[in-house]
């Protein structure tokens, strides 16, 4: 979870900095979905794992690949034009309440203990005290709504990839797979998508964007989806503003104000107590673990 949040949380800033050097939201979307899919590809040769051959599971990966990578990349993408990262930072850690709420409505996500509940919500007010938003403009702008409905697509996500996608014998193969569709799915796009003048800046960091913080952690995430069910996966986001604010602080030389580490402090508390898994006769009441299958053979490939 710490080096998903650490990888991940990075991203933003790799968003920031390829558009400000001259990449197209279009072109940046497709960019790093084709530099995950070629990570997850060799990993996924490296562990002897083939893509999968199965048309329903092939139809899965493409909902999936739709909802949890295309539309919120290039929603975020597309926010990140006009919105400053504060606002980004709020609406993208809204995911585990869209998730909460996905998951009480359709009864897919494990019952949650009070006390990880009471996480879940002490983990967005903290995310609210680091950000502020209500010092920043652009909060009620279509690009928060963008981030809104970017932070909605990825609980749809997990909740669907919950159902559908794991466990399976071959997840890097599974994850390669979803990848590589949300690369057919944003180059739908490119139509329509303004010109790019990337210069090397751009490169770098679209490249990092690609390889780190969407192909390693499409797969880290895909693992805590199924070992602990969405709504616990999509916490990581309340750690995505310590991961950005601590880079900012070290790399940017930005200061690091008492509300701001107050902030950092209850959002750690509320992850915390969504990590909690209380003892009742050997039970978990928020985590019911999953019952073991035997291991699945790799599907070969077509």
């Amino acid at each position: 979870m710490a080096t998903l949040a650490l990888l991940w949380g990075s991203g933003f800033l790799w968003i920031k900095v390829a558009l400000d050097h001259g990449l197209s939201p279009a072109h940046l979307t497709l960019t790093r979905c084709a530099l995950g899919t070629a990570v997850l590809l060799l990993l996924a040769r490296g562990a002897h794992q083939r893509l999968p051959r199965s048309r329903a599971l092939w139809l899965h990966v493409t909902v999936a690949a739709l909802f949890c990578n295309a539309i919120p990349f290039a929603l975020f993408a597309l926010g990140e034009q006009t919105v400053d990262s504060g606002i980004a930072g709020v609406m993208n850690a809204t995911t585990p309440l869209w998730s909460l709420l996905l998951g009480a409505v359709l009864g897919t996500d494990r019952a949650l203990h009070p006390l990880r509940l009471t996480g879940l919500f002490l983990g967005f007010a903290g995310v609210l005290l680091i950000f502020a938003p209500w010092q920043h403009d652009g909060l009620t702008s279509w690009g928060a709504g963008a981030l809104l409905a970017a932070a909605a697509s990825y609980a749809i996500a997990f909740t669907y990839m919950a159902r559908h996608l794991t466990p399976r014998g071959a997840p890097l193969a599974v994850s390669a797979a979803q990848l590589l569709m949300a690369t057919a799915w944003t180059t739908l796009a490119l139509p329509a998508a303004a010109p790019t003048h990337p210069d090397g800046t751009a490169l770098l960091a679209v490249t990092v964007l690609g390889v780190f913080s969407t192909g390693l952690t499409f797969y880290l995430n895909y693992r805590m989806i199924a070992e602990e069910g969405p709504t616990s996966a999509a916490t990581v986001g309340y750690l995505l503003p310590v991961v950005s604010v601590t880079l900012g602080a070290l790399v940017l030389n930005e200061t690091l104000g008492a509300r701001t580490l107050a902030g950092m402090a209850v959002v750690l508390a509320g992850v915390a107590a969504t990590r909690t898994r209380p003892r009742t006769e050997g039970a978990v009441p928020g985590l019911r673990p999953r019952r073991t299958a035997p291991p699945r053979r790799p599907e070969p490939a077509e």
